[in-house]
């Protein structure tokens, strides 16, 4: 297994010379490993160094990997295409969603937040790039749906994720990033207090914080490229 820690301390390193570069805090870039498909030994050493947010994309993976941690101070983040059968589980174990993309989904994820948990942090995913392949909603399309959740009890509407496509330049990189920063300013401004983009990933986390990103999904980085 590949010894996260020193990746870790890479890493993090890396995102605060992208803050500085961008003019920002370090301490605005949250991240966000993504642990999918990576043993439960390597986010317990992960957390042992300090990362607290984690990020699953398939459901019982993830709540199989917070059972063995036995840890109770990780945050969990749903990041995988979410359906509806799935919701209840999600709604019981995880602390953020970021993959939002219906209102059949928020309902759910509302009426089964058990009584008394704190409020689900809930990312609207934006189809920033309008690509047929991938889930998300068009830019258009996000303020009726924002909202829609925000009268929802026990949903928390946090802000807006992205995937956009791969580019080859750190300037070419920058624009779907800026699109759903302007995005967000947009809802804000009608009225709504939007505080996170989570957006960025290995290939083009640089890109992401000079736009404004306060959540970072990395795990290549992290754990090392997937088999």
């Amino acid at each position: 297994m590949i010894r996260v820690t020193e990746n870790f301390r890479k890493i993090q390193d890396l995102l605060a010379t992208a803050a500085n570069d961008a003019g920002r805090p370090a301490d605005q870039i949250r991240l966000l490993a993504v642990s999918k498909k990576k043993p439960v030994e390597a986010i317990v050493e992960l957390a042992a160094a300090g990362q607290r947010d984690f990020g699953e994309n398939f459901v019982q993976e993830g709540l199989e990997k917070s059972a063995a941690c036995g840890r109770d101070d990780l945050i969990w983040h749903f990041i995988g295409r979410l359906q509806s059968n799935k919701t209840k589980v999600v709604a019981g174990h995880f602390h953020w969603v970021h993959t939002i993309e219906r209102l059949k989904i928020a309902h759910r994820l509302s009426a089964q937040r058990p009584i008394g948990a704190p409020d689900l942090n809930v990312c609207i995913e934006v189809n920033i790039d309008a690509e047929e392949s991938k889930s998300g909603l068009r830019p258009d399309a996000v303020a009726a749906l924002a909202r829609e959740i925000v009268q929802l009890p026990r949903l928390r509407l946090r802000g807006l994720m992205c995937l956009p496509r791969i580019r080859a330049t750190f300037e070419e990189q920058r624009k779907p990033f800026a699109a759903l920063r302007e995005l967000l300013e947009s809802l804000n401004n009608e009225g709504f207090c939007l505080d996170t983009l989570s957006m960025g990933m290995t290939a083009d986390y640089a890109a992401a914080i000079c736009e404004g990103a306060t959540i970072v999904r990395i795990g290549t980085a992290l754990f090392g490229a997937r088999q």
